[in-house]
């Protein structure tokens, strides 16, 4: 299956795990990325998520993240249609810019999935008709398996 990962995918494995609910969010991360490293799932890069990656402040996690990233074997490039769609769903929701653009890169890649740990999003989504299904890395974890 090809996937796509938002960017509070990949910081959550750095983010404080004396929380359960990111902790959980990180394992499912892992467990993901190993089906990638194993070939049986497909993650896509983008150069939106490289854009927002490049914003981050703390060089330290910056790093981290651009490891964790090169897990994705596939990659879009940032084009007038997924500018375009971008535009379609943030006309018809309260979705932000770069969550569109994400949303609108995942589609252009075919991904069946889009992972965010971002509930609003994830609800936002889930009221459009998008060709991507956008959930919760536990959640997508626990229906996989």
């Amino acid at each position: 299956m090809i996937i796509y990962l938002d960017n509070c995918c990949y910081n959550r494995p750095f983010d404080d795990q004396s929380q359960e609910r990111v902790y959980l969010e990180s394992e499912a991360i892992f467990v993901i990325i190993k089906r990638a490293e194993r070939e049986e799932d497909v993650i896509v890069g983008s150069s939106i998520l490289d854009l927002e990656r490049e914003r981050f402040k703390d060089p330290r996690k910056k790093g981290k993240v651009n490891e964790l990233y090169k897990i994705a074997k596939l990659y879009i490039q940032y084009s007038e249609s997924i500018r375009i769609r971008s535009r379609e769903i943030m006309d018809q929701s309260s979705i932000r810019v770069f969550d569109s653009l994400h949303i609108a890169s995942a589609e252009a890649a075919g991904a069946k999935i889009m992972l965010t740990t971002d509930d609003r999003l994830e609800k936002k989504a889930a009221k459009l008709n998008l060709q991507v299904k956008v959930m919760n890395p536990i959640r997508y974890v626990l229906e996989v398996f």
